[in-house]
């Protein structure tokens, strides 16, 4: 890869502007909802208030990383700057694991001493924050599929979404019965729908970074594929990765027979490799290290 290499768009990328649109989403409805947390004393309302401050700003740096991601290549940072989307992702994971402690802690300390709660408006605020995130909800659902930042950004949306539903469900207690713990207990569940999903995508974005094998591709199966190419006689060294979501990559010691490592013959077998790994797994970027018959022990030797 030679240095100003132009890199595709990535999975973010290709629905930077939807994002867009559910950020413009997402903060009217956290100033709105701090605003009626703030009128209305409900935990339950700065909780989803401040868990979209957080979805904002986790949208922000997808966006930010989509963009910095279309940058080209350099010879210092030869695959550019595509991993930034996973490092937004991991950061937007640790936030809002950070935030799920501090509302269920808070949310059990109300139990015990619940402060009084404006249930009209705050049923208000809650349904328009339901309709707002079921928006956002349906404008990210399809990139969600195929990118980790989306993802994460639809995970977070969906966790407002129900975090709305249980608000509002609260409100209506506090309105109908007068039960005012009923804010207390909807923050708690808040915090309880933001956890799991928060764990999933931090260790999501750390087996990126720790560069796992993808999840889909078995290697095993992938020597099987690479070893049908007439010629091959063996496969080793193989490794599996991923720069960011949607660019799965590969690197391998391919030992094919002299005979066809020869003249015109190599670079018929390095095609064939490439087509085999693009149509069968669809990894397009791959380094193949193709090894006469007679290196293979040697190879072996240093890596068993």
């Amino acid at each position: 890869m030679t240095p100003g290499h132009h890199h595709p768009v990535t999975a973010t990328g290709a629905h930077r502007h939807r994002l867009a649109v559910v950020l413009v989403l997402t903060v009217c409805v956290a100033v709105g909802e701090a605003f009626g947390a703030w009128l209305s004393g409900s935990l339950a309302l700065l909780a989803d208030a401040g868990h979209l401050v957080l979805d904002a700003a986790g949208v922000t740096l997808a966006l930010v990383a989509a963009r910095l991601a279309m940058r080209p290549s350099s010879g210092h940072r030869t695959f550019g700057l595509q991993r930034t989307e996973i490092l937004a992702a991991a950061a937007n994971a640790i936030l809002l694991l950070a935030l799920a402690g501090y509302v269920i802690v808070e949310g059990i300390h109300r139990t015990g001493d619940p402060p009084p709660v404006d249930g009209q408006l705050m049923l208000a605020v809650a349904v328009a924050g339901l309709l707002a995130n079921g928006c956002a909800l349906l404008l990210l659902h399809r990139g969600s599929r195929e990118s980790l930042n989306v993802r994460g950004a639809y995970l977070e949306v969906l966790g407002d979404l129900f975090g709305s539903a249980a608000t509002a469900v609260a409100a209506v207690v506090v309105v109908t019965v007068g039960w005012t713990r009923a804010d207390a207990v909807a923050s708690v569940a808040v915090g309880l729908l933001i956890l799991p999903r928060a764990w999933h995508l931090f260790r999501e974005a750390t087996d990126v970074l720790l560069e796992s094998t993808p999840r889909g591709i078995d290697l095993d199966d992938l020597r099987e594929h690479l070893l049908t190419v007439s010629g091959v006689v063996d496969v080793h060294d193989l490794h599996a990765w991923t720069i960011t979501s949607g660019v799965p990559v590969v690197s391998a010691h391919v030992v094919v027979d002299p005979a066809d490592i020869d003249g015109t013959c190599g670079g018929s077998i390095l095609d064939q490799l490439q087509h085999c790994l693009a149509d069968h797994f669809g990894i397009t970027h791959s380094t193949l290290q193709l090894e006469p018959l007679a290196h293979r022990d040697h190879e072996h030797h240093v890596h068993p």
